[in-house]
């Protein structure tokens, strides 16, 4: 058995100082402490997938990062492992439980799960092995762990059994009262204007210091179309975790932060908006370009007529909340949210449809991602 400090601190020595995850009562020492120590930041995530997306955005600001979560919950982080960090090259150390471990009394719902706990991270590429069960191989299996993250630049697993480490206890301060939330609408009738103009006036207003994050689909491909930038990323898969990638990046570094989600990706995590609106990173600007439609699949409806994510963010304690519909309004509150302290979100109301002949970014993702760091890194 270890304590959690034998781990964290030397993990800490190496530079992993930023955690995020979901609970489990296997975890719950070592959450605890990542939570209570002063060498380490935690976030604790709605979703693992969440928590996945959110450790991605504090690499890219130059973090390096450890994401836990129950094997259970390893189905939910699937999808931005194989589409978010395996295409860009994203490393992270995962650390993930063994429930329903042979020989261990556990609840039905582990126990398929616990048979594939191992196959499932190789199959994802992910190199893996059991947690250190003593503190005599905790520098071995880090130094391990880091190789292979250096190499490869992906995900690193490591599998914790039941009871390895001590108990810890939980003093965790309560959560500060939200900021004052402020409403707005234009109340501007029926979309008119496109995603193209739309990002075009975001191109136009930005500045040239601001970081951006565009949802997989038609958002990214038509800011690639019109400006390829360094500080620009383009996602070009794990939908819904623009929001929590971009999380992760303003809370590691001091530039604003404008993430460029959908109505369908904002949707898929609309968790992310609690966790935002929780940690209310100053310098987020989270855009929704709603069409109401999946674009990018042939125009299938969306259910987001019924939703006024500004009114969520804002109930998410966002400090501002903005619905619009028209480009004027639209170009207002983006300056307001440039020039005023966040978390902000702009709810623009846009047509269906995109440019034609509208073109893929041609920069391989892992080379969107190397550029994207180097471009928070510098000066």
């Amino acid at each position: 058995m270890i304590s959690a400090d034998d781990f964290i601190n030397p993990a800490e020595e190496r530079g992993f100082g930023f955690y995020t995850g979901v609970p489990c009562s296997f975890l719950s020492p070592f959450i605890n402490r990542a939570i209570t120590s002063p060498k380490t930041d935690y976030v604790g995530a709605a979703s693992e997938g969440e928590a996945v997306a959110i450790a991605a955005g504090a690499w890219l600001a130059g973090r390096k990062t450890v994401v836990m979560c129950q094997n259970s919950g390893l189905g939910n982080c699937v999808n931005p492992l194989t589409s978010l960090n395996y295409p860009f090259r994203i490393p992270t150390l995962l650390i993930t439980t063994w429930r329903g471990q042979p020989g261990v009394k556990d609840e039905p719902q582990h126990e398929l799960m616990s048979r594939m706990t191992q196959s499932l991270l190789e199959t994802m590429r992910i190199r893996c092995m059991t947690f250190p069960r003593s503190p005599e191989e905790i520098d071995g299996a880090l130094n391990a762990a880091e190789s292979v993250m250096d190499e490869e630049r992906l995900p690193y697993g490591m599998i914790m059994e039941k009871g390895i480490v001590a108990d810890e206890s939980l003093d965790q301060a309560p959560p500060l009262p939200g900021p004052e939330s402020i409403y707005e609408t234009d109340n501007g009738g029926a979309p008119s204007v496109s995603r193209l103009a739309t990002l075009e006036k975001i191109l136009e207003i930005a500045p040239d210091n601001a970081a951006m994050i565009a949802t997989t689909g038609k958002s990214g491909r038509e800011l690639f179309t019109l400006s390829d930038r360094p500080q620009h990323l383009y996602q070009v898969g794990s939908m819904g975790c623009a929001a929590g990638m971009g999380l992760g990046v303003a809370l590691n570094s001091d530039r604003p932060v404008i993430v460029l989600d959908g109505d369908g990706a904002a949707l898929m995590k609309m968790g992310s908006l609690a966790t935002i609106g929780a940690h209310a990173p100053k310098n987020l600007i989270h855009i929704v370009l709603d069409n109401g439609v999946h674009d990018s699949t042939g125009g299938q409806a969306t259910v987001s007529p019924h939703v006024d994510f500004a009114k969520v963010a804002t109930a998410c304690h966002y400090r501002h909340g903005w619905q619009c519909s028209k480009l004027e309004t639209f170009e207002e509150n983006l300056r307001r949210a440039l020039s005023t302290d966040g978390p902000h979100l702009i709810h623009m109301r846009i047509t269906p449809g995109s440019m034609d002949n509208l073109g893929r970014p041609t920069v391989k993702p892992e080379d969107v991602a190397i550029r994207f760091k180097e471009f928070l890194a510098s000066a």
